[in-house]
Formats: C-alpha cells, sequence, structure tokens
C-alpha cells in the first residue's frame, strides 16, 4: 500500500464519480461564479476610472483652419458673390 500513488487512488474513484455525473446537467460551479463575479467588479472599477479621468478633461476644439480662411473672403464679398460662383 504505501508504493500507491495519488492517481492511482484517484483512478479508483473515477468509477464512482462516472456515474454520479449527469451529461446533460454540467455547472460552472463556484469556480465559474468567483471568475465571473471577479471580472464584473473590475469592468465596475475600470468604468468608475474612465468616468472620473473623462470628467476632468477639459476638451476644446481647435477651429478649422480652411473655415478660418473662408470667413474673411466671405464678408468681404458680400452675398451677391457668393452666390454666383457657377455662372
Amino acid at each position: 500500500m504505501p508504493d500507491m500513488y495519488a492517481t492511482q487512488a484517484l483512478t479508483h474513484l473515477v468509477p464512482f464519480a462516472a456515474e454520479e455525473l449527469d451529461k446533460n446537467k454540467v455547472t460552472p460551479g463556484v469556480l465559474g461564479f468567483l471568475v465571473f463575479a471577479a471580472l464584473a467588479v473590475g469592468v465596475w472599477a475600470l468604468m468608475k476610472s474612465m468616468n472620473r479621468h473623462m470628467g476632468r478633461v477639459n476638451f476644446e476644439e481647435a477651429p478649422d483652419p480652411d473655415a478660418v480662411a473662408a470667413e474673411p473672403a466671405e464678408q468681404a464679398g458680400g452675398k451677391g458673390k457668393a452666390a454666383s460662383p457657377g455662372k
């Protein structure tokens, strides 16, 4: 008996486990729930951190350089020239 390894001991128990296991009813168990809960808590923490960082962002959009160059030409030319480039 002292020469018996743990794997040999487990091979004797496998037929007993196979009889009790219903192949149509397999669940992830406690480990699956813990992994899912840890992922959910991690996503919640990341979303909270992202929300906090996005609140600190001070973003002012720079004006479009093409729009800035076109504004003085439109104001100086008036309505007549802007409406008749196709003629």
